[in-house]
């Protein structure tokens, strides 16, 4: 198999294209409605104006909306004033690492890199700086995964490279997976105890168990690896880890004929049920995670395998799939856009095909007169009872949806899922 280099199109053309642009104008005029009826919008990349400010400044590279890109600086500016007055938590998608990474995303893109006396000023530096320190203490009692741990601190600092800062923070992050992980049936794990799961997931897995979700597993730490490879860092330890850990992945596999190649999570004592149809726990994530990894250090065993993961995903019924919503995480927009990532990366015309699908789906989710755009988030109530909320956020809501969208009409690449690990950033940087 041979490496492609692909400039990124739009996917989507015709009637589904004018929908598309038309939920979109939606989408951008809902979101400052819906972020005014909350009395304090949080300032996080994953439902908060960091991620709203992601949505705006694509919106502005794609249209060349004055307005949206005005919009998008706002927003921003709002997220880091909040950053300063209010305590934050030092993760990815709820703390100050994801509005960090945010304003690094966004330099050069929504804002000008300015003269050379004001490039030398770093005003992010001090983000890496606060998270050195917690990343040298070991051993590392802390989460390993992407949305709250080790693996997000890893996208942040592939973000800020080549800085000798980010070299720092990403060595150290390599050095925290190495001492947790597991030499396990052949390969490397990482485990996560009863104690460190959410009440309801210890009530089913009573003894802990290895997490094979994107979101919070041991495919979100696939990319961080091979990035830290490709970028020449701490290659001496990261390298054994990428490569048991695939191998270990891979080995976990369901046998022919299950819905989903893989289960959510694995136990050795118990077999794993397949999964629902999603980025954070399921197939297309999987295999979203390890064609980026396959790209990243030059493996074309894995992207084969990638591939067939992924295109066994493409062809599931939707009647299996368990989809309930349109937002990213684990809607119709979330597998839209991996399905459109990695027919953009291999080419081939069967994901796009599922991703047409899935695009036409979230159109199709969409309810007007609801709030935001139409689009709502469905989970469970206290009381475990399903139930719609308004949600206008980047991994769950409007704005994520608005950006699947942006990269399915538009020429412009959708480099914001790089916080998803669909995509890496180039070696030395942008």
């Amino acid at each position: 198999m041979c490496f492609m280099t692909r400039t990124w199109r739009p996917l989507l053309e015709g009637p589904l294209a004018d929908r598309a642009s038309r939920t979109l104008q939606e989408i951008a005029g809902a979101l400052p409605g819906a972020a005014s009826k909350r009395e304090a919008l949080p300032a996080s990349l994953a439902s908060g104006l960091a991620g709203q400010a992601l949505f705006y400044a694509y919106l502005a590279l794609s249209t060349a909306d004055e307005s949206a890109a005005d919009h998008a600086a706002d927003l921003l500016e709002k997220a880091t004033e909040e950053l300063a007055n209010s305590p934050m938590p030092p993760t990815l998608y709820s703390g100050f690492p994801g509005v960090a990474w945010t304003m690094e995303h966004l330099q050069g893109r929504l804002f000008e890199n300015g003269d050379d006396e004001e490039a030398e000023e770093d005003p992010v530096l001090e983000i890496d700086q606060a998270l050195l320190g917690p990343l040298e203490r070991s051993p590392w009692l802390g989460e390993y995964d992407l949305i709250g741990g080790l693996a997000g601190l890893g996208v942040y600092a592939l973000e800020r490279l080549p800085r000798p800062t980010a070299a720092a923070l990403l060595e150290r992050v390599v050095d925290r997976l190495a001492e947790i992980a597991e030499e396990r049936e052949g390969g490397v794990a990482w485990f996560t105890p009863p104690e460190r799961l959410p009440e309801w997931q210890r009530e089913i897995f009573t003894r802990g168990h290895y997490n094979l979700g994107v979101a919070h597993g041991l495919p979100g730490v696939l990319p961080i690896l091979a990035g830290a490879c490709a970028a020449g860092v701490a290659v001496e330890r990261a390298r054994p880890l990428l490569d048991g850990a695939v191998r270990w992945l891979l080995a976990r596999r369901l046998e022919p004929g299950s819905d989903s190649c893989f289960g959510g999570s694995y136990t050795p004592w118990e077999p794993s049920p397949p999964t629902r149809l999603a980025w954070c726990y399921g197939d297309p994530g999987i295999a979203a995670t390890l064609l980026a990894a396959a790209r990243a250090v030059g493996e074309p065993e894995w992207e084969r395998q990638a591939l067939d993961i992924a295109l066994a995903a493409a062809t599931r019924e939707e009647s299996t799939a368990r989809v309930q919503d349109a937002g990213l995480c684990h809607g119709t927009a979330g597998l839209a856009h991996l399905f459109n990532r990695m027919y953009q990366t291999t080419g081939e015309e069967r994901l796009a095909q599922a991703a047409r699908y899935w695009f036409e789906r979230t159109l199709d989710f969409q309810v007007p007169g609801e709030a935001v755009a139409g689009y709502r988030a469905w989970e469970l109530d206290p009381a475990g009872q399903p139930a719609w909320r308004p949600d206008g956020g980047f991994l769950e809501g409007a704005a994520g949806v608005g950006l699947a969208l942006l990269g399915a009409t538009s020429d412009v690449e959708p480099a914001w899922d790089r916080v998803l690990l669909a995509s890496l950033p180039p070696v030395g940087g942008e």
